[in-house]
């Protein structure tokens, strides 16, 4: 059966009864219908939006987007860390060659010869067991280290000093009598006239 004015009609209502609830009837069943076609266009728009939010989270590779570019990052950390224990290596074994007196124009080439990958620091940063890393230096580059020697200048003639060189007694036993004046001249202290 229809909701219709006859209907409301044949139950008793007045005229007006009548026509106030056929507007309000009409007032509800426009709003439902309103909201209905409101419903049906954003149904209607799901299916795009959906489309959009898989684009925006990439499907279900962001987690392992995530995890690549953490392992990437962390394997950068590391190589890092290990980039700077290398050059303190090898400062550490530059400093050695140096205090083991290998040439300044040979530095450069044991440096690049060497092997590093053995090589660690102990807590000072020294090279741990330079011993052994100085014998190897020794049988490898040992024909390369410099060597300093001193030696005191050479004077032809020693300077006269208060101590002479030679007694009275010496020069008065000298024959040649040219020689033996020389040698009272160049030493008159010793016979009081100097």
């Amino acid at each position: 059966m229809a909701f219709t004015r006859s209907f409301l009609s044949a139950t008793g209502l007045t005229e007006e009864q009548v026509k106030a609830v056929m507007e309000e009837h009409v007032s509800v069943t426009d709003a439902l219908k309103a909201d209905r076609d409101k419903y049906k266009t954003e149904a209607d728009k799901l299916p795009g939006v959906q489309k959009e939010l898989d684009a925006l989270k990439g499907g279900d590779n962001w987690k392992q987007k995530y995890e690549d570019e953490h392992k990437a990052f962390e394997d950068f950390k590391t190589k890092t860390a290990q980039d700077a224990e290398a050059a303190k290596v090898r400062a550490a074994y530059r400093k050695l060659l140096i205090e083991e007196k290998i040439g300044e124009k040979w530095l450069d080439r044991v440096m690049e010869s060497t092997d590093f990958s053995g090589m660690k620091l102990d807590k000072e940063g020294n090279l741990a067991d330079p011993d052994k890393l100085k014998d190897a230096l020794d049988k490898k580059w040992g024909d390369v280290k410099t060597t300093v020697s001193t030696k005191g200048a050479t004077v032809d003639n020693p300077p006269k000093t208060g101590n002479p060189a030679i007694t009275k007694e010496q020069i008065l036993a000298i024959k040649d009598s040219s020689e033996r004046q020389k040698a009272i001249a160049e030493n008159l202290n010793l016979f009081g006239k100097g």
